[in-house]
């Protein structure tokens, strides 16, 4: 295992965004960016033992320090969406950044995407990148200090293992939004997916949860066995036409705080796999809908619909306008703490 740190620019507030890479012993290898705490690369051999990049992104900092579509970023202090952009706590009713329609979204205007973590190396494994969010940063209550640990193992897995401490009751949803492509080039329709989850949270029009856990049975959303992702994107379903004709979804893993399979992706023309496990309720399955080629990504690439795939374990979105969904609350004195695995292999 190798750790190694660079000093690769500098944010706007003129404070210096380092670069970490961590390479194992088989040569699969992730760069990390204290800006947004993101997986800028992630390089993972395929069956033939050849390396490529398998996350959309960028070759230089630059282009993260404007708006793009959030590769690879640490999206929080409430990753998804809040609808109305507001939410009630404790009696008291709390205004966001209304930056996706009237809802907010991934933390709202200058989310956690959108700082610069401090960081330190943690032996030749890991990295620890943390961020404190002041009282009423975003509209949100309480100084809430949150930190992400990565950690590649020899086993081609990366963990993240995320925590956050308050000092006064807030919300709290974080997750990890990278662009998954298996192939490294091209689009995601040939890989195959499955989702371990007999339940889903179907949305309305502007990507709200009506508050049902509806079952997965007899409908496109039912990915529990093998299935080519291009072999649903067709398919006359309501859920997959409001969300841009695709999937944009919380994929329900069940009760439980222990570690819990979530998905497998094959990409068939390469071998790889990746198998992604976590300890948080639900999965947002999201098949790159929105992206039409605006954004020119590593080797000049374009990013266009359909080209990744993000697999966000997370809670559920609109938690805390939703009573009957799993609370998304931290208190002073408790812990927010959350793991998910991204395990890589090959198959033949």
């Amino acid at each position: 295992m190798t750790a190694a740190a660079s000093i690769v620019g500098h944010a706007p507030d003129g404070s210096a965004v380092a670069s970490v890479v961590l390479e194992n012993r088989h040569g699969m290898r992730v760069t990390l960016l204290s800006w947004g705490a993101l997986i800028q690369k992630l390089d993972v051999p395929d069956r033939g033992g050849h390396i490529e990049d398998v996350v959309l992104g960028f070759d230089a900092l630059a282009p993260y320090l404007v708006r793009h579509p959030n590769f690879g970023v640490v999206v929080g202090r409430y990753g998804n969406r809040i609808a109305h952009a507001r939410f009630a706590l404790d009696g008291v009713e709390y205004r966001l950044a209304a930056n996706q329609g009237p809802n907010s979204l991934h933390g709202g205007e200058v989310g956690f995407a959108k700082r610069n973590w401090s960081w330190r190396l943690d032996g030749e494994t890991s990295v620890c990148f943390e961020y404190v969010s002041v009282d009423g940063e975003e509209g949100y209550p309480g100084t809430l200090r949150a930190a992400v640990t990565y950690t590649l193992d020899d086993d081609n897995g990366l963990v993240l293992d995320f925590a956050a401490t308050t000092d006064r009751a807030t919300v709290i949803n974080l997750t990890n939004h990278s662009y998954f492509n298996l192939a490294g080039r091209g689009d995601v329709r040939d890989h195959v997916v499955t989702l371990h989850a007999d339940a889903f949270l179907p949305v309305d029009a502007v990507s709200i949860p009506l508050g049902e856990v509806r079952c997965v049975a007899g409908s496109p959303m039912d990915l529990r066995a093998p299935t080519r992702v291009g072999a649903r994107l067709a398919a006359p379903d309501e859920q997959m036409r409001v969300v841009g004709g695709g999937f944009d979804h919380t994929f329900v893993l069940g009760a439980g705080d222990g570690l819990k399979r979530a998905a497998r992706v094959v990409d068939p023309s390469s071998g790889r796999v990746l198998e992604v496990f976590a300890t948080q309720p639900g999965v947002q399955f999201y098949t790159a809908n929105k992206l039409d080629g605006t954004f020119i990504g590593k080797n000049g690439a374009p990013c266009g619909k359909y080209a990744a795939l993000c697999l966000e374990t997370q809670h559920f979105p609109d938690s805390p306008n939703q009573p009957a969904f799993p609370s998304t609350v931290l208190r002073p004195g408790e812990l927010y703490r959350h793991r998910a695995v991204y395990r890589f292999s090959t198959a033949a």
